[in-house]
């Protein structure tokens, strides 16, 4: 069977795709929530199940989510009161997160099983443009706390298998994360601009020169301007990862809050 694509995606701003929106134009997040809503015509044909790495979510060991009816988390703070309301009841799948355990310690990465913890905004915000109808099996793969990028490209590798069996990985972030500048909207962003530029290349680069940059991402220019802390960044190097040899693509492009983001497509 042919291996699914793998994604790195944005995730938004908390609720961002469901409110008036007025820390800039009211259209600021309309574009980003287009694109979100066309993936799943990305994929060639209808995934059974989502594995969704989020920003938000960190364990040592690597946790997953295993209940079968997950809750929701809203970590997300001082929007408007409707944003806790809404509801996304997407199926968990204990079966799959047991696998994704056994490959994670076949590798050498032990993983546990949460059956408890629910679903972080990284996961059901972007879920509820990419699936609405919530009849997708998903499980949330932590990131660990370390933020390694050469564990969690190995992490990645380590969850390859799932593509060919109609898993869809998708790892939920965003390319560039500077609150503190964000909140300023600045017309130029030259650290951002030049991170964009380095990521977009690297990300297309071959399989070899492609882990090698993305394990050194902090050298790039623009990088620690554009990631202080770099945990929304770390879930694209878990897809790439799991690209294995297949080349990626950049498949969205945007300015938004005076920043530049991208998603990137590998395989498929």
């Amino acid at each position: 069977m042919t291996a699914l694509p793998c994604f790195y995606i944005p995730h938004g701003g908390g609720p961002c795709f469901f409110m008036d929106w007025t820390l800039g134009p009211a259209d600021t997040w309309e574009r980003m929530a287009q694109f979100l809503r066309g993936m799943l015509a990305r994929v060639p044909r209808a995934p059974r199940a989502l594995v969704m790495v989020s920003a938000h979510w960190e364990a040592d060991p690597v946790a997953i989510t295993a209940g079968a009816h997950p809750e929701l988390i809203y970590d997300y703070y001082g929007f408007p009161q409707h944003t806790y309301a809404l509801r996304y009841p997407a199926p968990g799948a204990p079966e799959l997160a047991a696998q994704l355990a056994g490959l994670l310690g076949a590798a050498g990465m032990p993983a546990v099983l949460d059956r408890t913890r629910g679903f972080d905004h990284g996961v059901f915000i972007p879920g509820l443009l990419i699936r609405p109808e919530a009849d997708i099996l998903i499980v949330q793969l932590s990131l660990h706390p370390s933020l390694d990028p050469d564990l969690h490209l190995r992490l990645g590798a380590a969850l390859a298998p799932l593509r060919e069996q109609g898993v869809l990985l998708i790892g939920s972030g965003m390319s560039y994360h500077n609150m503190a500048v964000l909140m300023r909207q600045p017309q130029r962003n030259p650290a951002g601009d030049a991170f964009d530029a380095w990521l977009v290349d690297a990300c297309t680069a071959p399989r070899g020169e492609r882990e090698h940059r993305l394990a050194d991402w902090a050298a790039a220019p623009g990088a620690r301007e554009s990631h202080p802390r770099e945990e929304h960044l770390i879930p694209l190097h878990v897809i790439a990862g799991a690209a294995g040899a297949e080349p990626g693509g950049c498949i969205y492009r945007d300015r938004v809050l005076g920043a530049p983001v991208a998603a990137f497509a590998f395989g498929g």
